[in-house]
């Protein structure tokens, strides 16, 4: 009981600190919010946001998060039939967000130079970018028919991002118009993909698999990581590397990329903030059926990690498990892993 009553004042405390910072940020911005401000209207002290939150940066990605998570459960599903359609769905309801010449700072303005403040944060987003790629990409490469479009969703990211930035840098240079038709044209481009030239040795086990509880981030439905697939065990620096997975699992497997950091305390916001913005992306651009199958679960205490046997999670941490019949029956560790374990075939005698 006394635990319980704990963990409810911890929570409640967090719920008051998020509220205030979410005031904060909204009426002074994020440069000129003070710690000790969010801490006098959360009606704590200083030490309750340090102990809920490492850094302002972490408070403010948690609110962005948050904010985010809220917006991607509003709304129906699209209807798109065609790649054209989509990325002009997305490209319509991307730029219909744009702030205005005119409006006060919106929320996340200063999200961008947050992450540039840090090198290992820059290196984050830069793998959750090519992760909502990802995802985008083989939506469209199931909607049309294809292969999976990679590479033409990076340019789309490329383009939209670079409108928000230019909306807020240099208003008026945007137009709309423009940035709609231009992503509409992209599925007309040629691009390649090469898979791994070198891949680590894999291990044939029998081995128990108990992981526990888990949420899937990319449907905000419960994850069972026990099921028949590939739960890859990624490091926030290495996410982009379940492309190769996804490109080689059957069908009827599932992959679930459990993301892991050295530093969880303010990457773990960043982490929910993208899936969050490209689960709205995908249900506003795509039909249901076209959504990638890709789990993503993230691992801020190491426990499921812990559970596959990896000790010392890192930014580059990479081990893939293919998982049947509830126990791991393979296992790859390092550069390359998610390839190695996704060609190879769980019924494999040992």
């Amino acid at each position: 009981m006394a635990k319980q009553t704990r963990l409810a004042t911890r929570e409640g405390n967090r719920a008051k600190l998020m509220a205030a910072a979410r005031a904060e940020f909204a009426e002074r911005g994020y440069p000129a919010t003070k710690v000790d401000a969010v801490a006098a209207r959360a009606g704590l002290t200083r030490g309750a946001v340090y102990s809920n939150f490492p850094s302002k940066r972490a408070l403010y990605f948690a609110v962005l998060a948050e904010d985010a998570e809220a917006a991607a459960a509003d709304g129906g599903q699209a209807r798109k039939k065609t790649q054209k359609d989509a990325l002009g769905a997305l490209a319509r309801a991307f730029v219909a967000r744009l702030p205005l010449a005119t409006a006060p700072t919106h929320l996340g303005a200063h999200l961008l130079s947050e992450v540039m403040a840090d090198d290992r944060t820059r290196q984050a987003y830069t793998q959750l970018m090519k992760l909502s790629a990802l995802q985008i990409g083989f939506a469209l490469g199931h909607l049309g028919g294809t292969r999976p479009r990679v590479r033409q969703a990076e340019a789309a990211l490329t383009i939209l991002e670079g409108a928000r930035q230019f909306a807020a840098a240099a208003p008026g240079l945007v137009e709309p118009f423009h940035i709609v038709q231009t992503c509409e044209n992209l599925p007309d481009l040629e691009t390649a993909w090469r898979f791994p030239d070198q891949l680590p040795p894999t291990k044939v086990l029998d081995d128990p698999w108990s992981p526990g509880e888990a949420r899937d981030l990319a449907h905000d439905a419960p994850a069972d990581l026990t099921s028949t697939g590939l739960v890859a065990i990624l490091g926030v620096h290495r996410l982009s590397a379940i492309e190769e997975a996804i490109r080689e699992m059957p069908d009827n497997e599932d992959i679930t990329l459990v993301v892991v950091s050295a530093d969880p305390g303010e990457l773990v916001g960043l982490v929910r903030l993208t899936v969050a913005e490209t689960r709205a992306h995908l249900r506003q651009a795509f039909p249901p059926a076209s959504v990638p199958r890709l789990r993503v679960v993230v691992d801020p205490d190491g426990a499921i990690a812990a559970a596959a046997g990896v000790t010392g999670v890192s930014d580059t941490t990479e081990v893939a498990l293919r998982i049947a019949g509830g126990r791991i029956k393979l296992r790859s560790e390092g550069f390359a892993a998610c390839a190695a374990s996704s060609l190879h075939d769980t019924k494999a005698p040992r």
